[in-house]
């Protein structure tokens, strides 16, 4: 069987598949269109987040088996037409799940101690102890939209903490020893911070807006390690100004480009985007959540450890 590479990716990847007697080329450059005008002559193709792979180009891939992506989702894929083609999708949450979670923690309690702000102000001489004063983690109830492979790891990193732990998810019965699973209702009655966990879908875009943020009883601290689109940023800045979001972590950004790796330009930064980079109380990274040295060889791993399962002889 041949594969078509066409992001590049940890080179264990290739190493394993070709081990396994599979055909790896590899085409890290080439435009859109050269591809689909080659893609026939492929069984497979590994991507990232180079382009999106629409009806049209799946209808050129008249051999295609399976695509593999190595990331944790599939929304660049046109997955209902690649189902109805026959092609098995493959994707590998599990290789950067632990990242993703210490990632999150690491932000909260990051935002809850400005630690940010007050790096920033040693560096330049000054010494706040009484406006750098923190709070805790513990006693705080956390709440989770989405309880899949990332929203089961921040909950597991919670364990070390005297916290409430519930979550949200449209599955049925996904509470486990480390969180509860609970309704919208209630998480918005009881939720001190809230940790978003959920997929790119027409259901969860711009979720996160004025009418759902008021509906919480608290004011409460927001935290994005899943997809920017959950969140319309112009009324989270709205609600931070208000201090019914007391403050928000964000790994992710409405902003992104769709390969969800560059931002935009810096000649054309929206309003709300510009209050978020000046915020003492918000705290942002460049869609790194799940980007470490170690899951960079475990979503190559499990991309390999998938396909061989499925498709080797």
């Amino acid at each position: 069987m041949k594969i078509l590479h066409l992001d590049s990716n940890h080179p264990l990847l290739i190493e394993a598949l070709t081990a396994a007697g599979f055909t790896n080329d590899e085409d890290y450059t080439s435009s859109k269109a050269a591809v689909e005008a080659k893609i026939h002559d492929y069984d497979g193709f590994i991507i990232r987040s180079r382009f999106s792979i629409d009806e049209n180009f799946l209808s050129k891939a008249t051999s295609l088996k399976f695509i593999g992506r190595v990331g944790a989702g599939l929304e660049n894929i046109d997955c209902e037409y690649a189902k109805r083609q026959g092609i098995t999708l493959i994707a590998a949450p599990e290789g950067n799940r632990n990242a993703v979670g210490e990632h999150t923690l690491g932000m909260l309690l990051s935002l809850f101690n400005k630690l940010t702000k007050a790096n920033q102000e040693v560096k330049q001489g000054k010494w706040l102890r009484e406006e750098n004063r923190g709070i805790e983690l513990d006693g705080k109830t956390v709440a989770l939209i989405g309880y899949g492979n990332m929203g089961k790891s921040f909950a597991k990193k919670l364990k070390g903490f005297d916290v409430k732990v519930l979550c949200y998810d449209l599955k049925p019965e996904v509470s486990d020893a480390n969180c509860s699973q609970t309704t919208l209702k209630d998480i918005q009655e009881k939720a001190d911070v809230l940790s978003i966990h959920t997929p790119q879908t027409k259901a969860t875009s711009q979720f996160i807006n004025t009418a759902f943020i008021n509906g919480f009883k608290k004011n409460f601290w927001l935290i994005n390690t899943a997809r920017g689109s959950a969140v319309l940023t112009t009324d989270l800045v709205a609600a931070l100004k208000s201090g019914k979001i007391r403050g928000a972590a964000l790994d992710v950004l409405e902003y992104e480009k769709a390969s969800f790796e560059h931002l935009f330009s810096k000649n054309n930064v929206p309003e709300a985007f510009e209050y978020l980079i000046n915020a003492n109380n918000v705290l942002l990274s460049p869609h790194v959540a799940g980007w470490t040295t170690e899951s960079h060889i475990k979503l190559a791993k499990t991309v390999a450890d998938k396909i061989t399962a499925l498709f080797s002889k």
